[in-house]
């Protein structure tokens, strides 16, 4: 695709875009999924070679100075700004999986989505102990908006996800599989229920996986999950601070840093630098330092923090909560990834997960300007 930009604007402008979003000319049809878990409102969007999500729904975008003409049958479309347009993009069209469905009737796309232009995503377990209660719920959190919508089901068993994996693979050669699962009511925190999920999906395919669940009680999860096949493993930080932590995220908050760190480390001398990784949603009220710091702690024990914008999703305590500002974001990214290519630990050297996908935050792009 030809480009207006240099490579060397890149990183700052695919920043821009994913903080305030995209507005759409007209009301077409791109296969976009509204509420949910997971990166809902948004579109998948190639934009300089590279796959981002992008919202498309968010309050940031309603507003947004970045506007995506009616695509092509192809899926291209024109970028503009300002009514000047900046180049081309492609948004990534709907999977010929979705059409097909599991052996007793469940349609494929309520089992697993398309994240990216070639990752599977699924929630496992469509259900969380902390989500119901207004003392221990993730305020960001849109677990059982999905149920609501009926775009899921409340539980993929594992031939569920064996079958769609299949699928998805031979028909749209998707490259890794991400597995993530609410919190159940057992000390475990969804390691089980990963456990017997990757090894029904590594019976029939070899595609890297990356399970992702808080901190399980007993660390030997980690070993047992590396042996059915897992090759990384998230666990989801969230916030940084138990300023923030305490006040967003009560339940979860009750898992400690101390015991998330401890976990931190048992699980890299299993899988390995870099496949331990976990999500920060920069934008919910930890600063810059705040962020910086915890990943400059994560980075020395070998563990990947993918820092990503937060993006409030409706039907949530959060939902008229402010995306961060571009700025914001930048001041992380940029000194963030300038540390990961110092510590030889960038997402192109990551085996499976939301870090190696990197669609959900411009991290990456950010990686290439120190990595060059």
């Amino acid at each position: 695709m030809n480009n207006t930009l240099t490579l060397q604007d890149n990183h700052t402008l695919l920043n821009d875009i994913q903080t305030q979003g995209i507005r759409l000319e007209g009301l077409q049809d791109l296969s976009i999924r509204e509420g949910g878990a997971g990166p809902t409102d948004h579109k998948a969007v190639t934009i300089f070679n590279t796959t981002i999500m992008i919202p498309v729904f968010s309050h940031a975008a309603k507003n947004s100075p970045f506007v995506a003409t009616a695509p092509s049958k192809m899926g291209y479309a024109s970028l503009k700004k300002d009514g000047k347009i900046l180049t081309t993009i492609r948004f990534i069209g709907e999977p010929q999986f979705y059409k097909e469905e599991s052996s007793d009737g469940i349609p494929f796309w309520k089992i697993a989505r398309l994240h990216s232009k070639d990752v599977l995503a699924t929630t496992v377990l469509q259900n969380c102990i902390r989500y119901k209660e207004k003392e221990t719920s993730c305020q960001f959190c849109a677990i059982g908006e999905s149920l609501k919508y009926d775009t899921t089901i409340a539980y993929k068993r594992p031939h569920h996800l064996a079958e769609v994996a299949k699928a998805a693979v031979a028909l749209d050669g998707i490259s890794q599989f991400i597995m993530t699962t609410g919190t159940p009511a057992s000390s475990d925190r969804g390691a089980k229920i990963l456990f017997e999920s990757v090894t029904a999906v590594r019976e029939v395919v070899n595609i890297p996986i990356q399970v992702q669940c808080e901190p399980p009680d007993d660390f030997n999860w980690f070993y047992m999950l590396k042996e059915a096949g897992a090759s990384s493993i998230g666990m989801h930080l969230e916030a940084v601070t138990d300023r923030v932590r305490n006040k967003i995220m009560p339940g979860k908050a009750s898992v400690s840093l101390d015991f998330y760190f401890k976990a931190f480390k048992e699980a890299v001398k299993i899988f390995g630098k870099g496949n331990v990784s976990t999500y920060i949603l920069a934008g919910l009220g930890d600063t810059q330092e705040e962020i910086l710091e915890m990943s400059e702690k994560l980075i020395a024990i070998g563990v990947y923090p993918f820092v990503v914008p937060f993006v409030p999703i409706r039907n949530t305590p959060l939902e008229n909560h402010a995306s961060p500002e571009k700025e914001y974001m930048h001041g992380i990214l940029d000194p963030l990834a300038e540390a990961l290519v110092k510590a030889e630990m960038t997402s192109d050297t990551l085996e499976s997960g939301c870090a190696k996908c990197g669609a959900c935050s411009t991290l990456a792009s950010f990686e290439k300007k120190y990595s060059a």
